[in-house]
Parts: structure tokens; C-alpha cells; sequence
């Protein structure tokens, strides 16, 4: 395979906020992005014309995930200081704030069960916990003990799983029943981030500087399949699945955003940040990635053509290009 060039130059860059980005999506309709800094705020843009349309101010300490719903009505923020705060999707209004009990419980991880009925989130407290999304009350007994600090939480397409990453395993959670069904070592040292791929027959994991590799694991079987995915050199911090399934985004501490081909898990491109790149996100088209870190903006950045054309030609220039 040829060498890489990184691309440094993005098509464009929203840049409002005054400290690390950590988080980064776009709504279900198309128009806006949102996202979550280190500043404490939330910024809503508009992605036609890249103006800020909203400064969502709440947090006490910096907003470290979020998550919006499936239908975009809510946005669900969660910070440093414990507050766990929901937000209207359409304006970016606040509607509640909820505060934790203790100082230990940061809030690191979000994520809306498809229905949106229900809202995963976990801490530095080592669980996990299920809100009602009508209420925005805890689930009385919904709590997931872990061995180790939760990293990411996230629902399978159809709902039926809650996978859950943390320091030392990955626990994976039948939201039916509320038992735990499997549970793998996963990564050599902290499982960092998890993405499930459209059809919810694969899960993608992530781990930190001492195993920074991506895994595929099989969730008819959770064995893992094939090798691991090697190309980054430090903390894999965020991965993305494009709508269509084929596509993978990765960013990483190595200051990268990787785009891998999900068939054969080549590379096929670096987006290459002056500094950690911590998050990612295709567009709704999946034409566009949108990522951030600690250059404290978001670039936006082209996915090649090749790799948006299904014809058998497309597929014959893919194979010259990259074998």
C-alpha cells in the first residue's frame, strides 16, 4: 500500500471555543452541529453557513460528553462537577439540571436508547445508570457496578444492548432483562471509546497509549475478528461509523483522525490536527467528518469520492489506489 499523506488543511473550521473540544455530532436534520468544550459551554452551528447559532451555557466545570436523542428533541450534557443537564434540540434551551450526590461522580459518558425513552449515562464513580427521559429521574435499581472508571456507554441500533466500557473489561448489558450477558477483556489496557456498526452485527472498540489499536468484535459471538486495527500511537479518544456502514473514524492523542474502510480495515486517509484530536463524527450524508480536540476548534474535513461510489468501477480504481 502507498504511503499517506496526512491532509492538514480542512475545508473549514468553526472555531468559538476558548478551550478543548471533547465532543462533537450532528442532528438528525442536517443543519446544525452541536458541541461540548472544555469552556464550561455548548455551541449549536449552523452547517450551511458555519455561523454559532447558540451559546448553551449551564455547566459549572467542562463538559466532558453529550448526546442527543435519535428524533433530535433533546440534548443531554454532562460535566465535570457531576451535573448531568438536558437541553431542548430545536433552541438549545435549558429544561433540567440534575446535580450528583457526590463529588466522585463525573460525568464522562452519554447515550439515548433509540426509542429515547431512556438515558445511559457513566462516571468516574465506576457505574452506570438509566434515566427516564420523561421524568429525567434515575431508574430506581438501574445501576451497573463496573471494575474500573466508565469510558463509554452505548446502545446497540435496535436498542436491545447497552455496551459498556471501562478501565479494566467490557460489559455488555440486555436492556430487557438488566443482566449482563458478556463480559471481555477487550483492550490490554483502558477500553477508551466504543461505536456499533449500522446493522448492530459488529462493535468497534478503542483503547489508550498502552494498546492503541481499534477491535472488531463479532456480536453474535463477542469473539474478537481478525487483528487489531494498528495505525495510531497514542490514545484512541473517539471512533465514528459513517450512515452506510462502510466507513470508520477514528481520532487520537496523535493528534490524527483516521479513515479506515470497515470491509478490509485499511486506511485510507489521515486528517491531521496541530494538536489531540479527541472527537469525531461523520455527516448525516457521510460525505463530510467533523473533528475536535485541543486546538479548540472543529475542522471539517472531505471524505474521498472513491469511497462514496458503490459501481464496480469505483471498486476496481479503490483496489489500484490502495493495494
Amino acid at each position: 500500500m502507498s504511503q499517506l499523506i496526512p491532509n492538514t488543511t480542512p475545508l473549514r473550521t468553526f472555531g468559538e471555543h476558548t478551550d478543548f473540544i471533547h465532543a462533537v455530532a450532528v442532528f438528525p436534520d442536517r443543519r446544525r452541529m452541536i458541541t461540548g468544550s472544555r469552556d464550561k459551554t455548548l455551541r449549536m452551528w449552523d452547517l450551511e453557513t458555519g455561523a454559532m447559532l447558540t451559546k448553551m451555557v449551564g455547566h459549572r466545570e467542562m463538559v466532558r460528553a453529550f448526546a442527543v436523542s435519535r428524533d433530535g428533541q433533546f440534548i443531554a450534557s454532562g460535566g465535570w462537577s457531576g451535573e448531568l443537564i438536558t437541553w431542548q434540540g430545536e433552541t438549545g434551551k435549558l429544561l433540567c439540571r440534575t446535580i450528583a450526590a457526590t463529588n466522585t461522580e463525573r460525568v464522562l459518558t452519554l447515550d439515548f436508547s433509540p426509542s429515547g425513552t431512556v438515558l445511559a449515562t457513566a462516571s468516574s464513580d465506576r457505574t452506570a445508570k438509566l434515566w427516564n427521559t420523561k421524568t429525567w429521574h434515575w431508574l430506581q435499581g438501574n445501576r451497573f457496578f463496573c471494575i474500573g472508571v466508565v469510558h463509554s456507554v452505548r446502545y446497540s441500533p435496535d436498542g436491545e444492548i447497552l455496551a459498556i466500557a471501562t478501565n479494566g473489561d467490557i460489559n455488555i448489558i440486555n436492556c430487557g432483562t438488566r443482566e449482563r450477558v458478556a463480559k471481555f477483556k477487550g483492550h490490554i489496557g483502558r477500553n477508551f471509546c466504543l461505536a456499533w456498526t449500522p446493522d448492530g452485527r459488529h462493535l468497534l472498540s478503542a483503547g489508550d497509549r498502552e494498546d492503541p489499536t481499534i477491535r472488531e468484535w463479532d456480536t453474535s459471538t463477542w469473539m474478537q475478528v481478525g487483528d487489531p486495527w494498528t495505525g495510531h500511537t497514542h490514545i484512541v479518544h473517539a471512533i465514528a461509523v459513517n450512515p452506510s456502514g462502510t466507513l470508520v473514524a477514528s481520532a487520537s492523542e496523535d493528534h490524527d483522525v483516521r479513515l479506515w474502510r470497515l470491509s478490509d480495515r485499511q486506511i485510507i486517509a489521515i486528517f491531521q490536527h496541530s494538536d489531540w484530536a479527541l472527537c469525531v463524527a461523520f455527516s448525516m450524508d457521510g460525505k463530510h467528518i467533523f473533528s475536535g480536540g485541543k486546538d479548540m476548534m472543529i475542522s471539517e474535513w472531505e471524505v474521498p469520492d472513491l469511497e462514496l461510489c458503490d459501481h464496480p468501477q469505483c471498486m476496481r480504481r479503490r483496489r489500484l489506489v490502495y493495494r
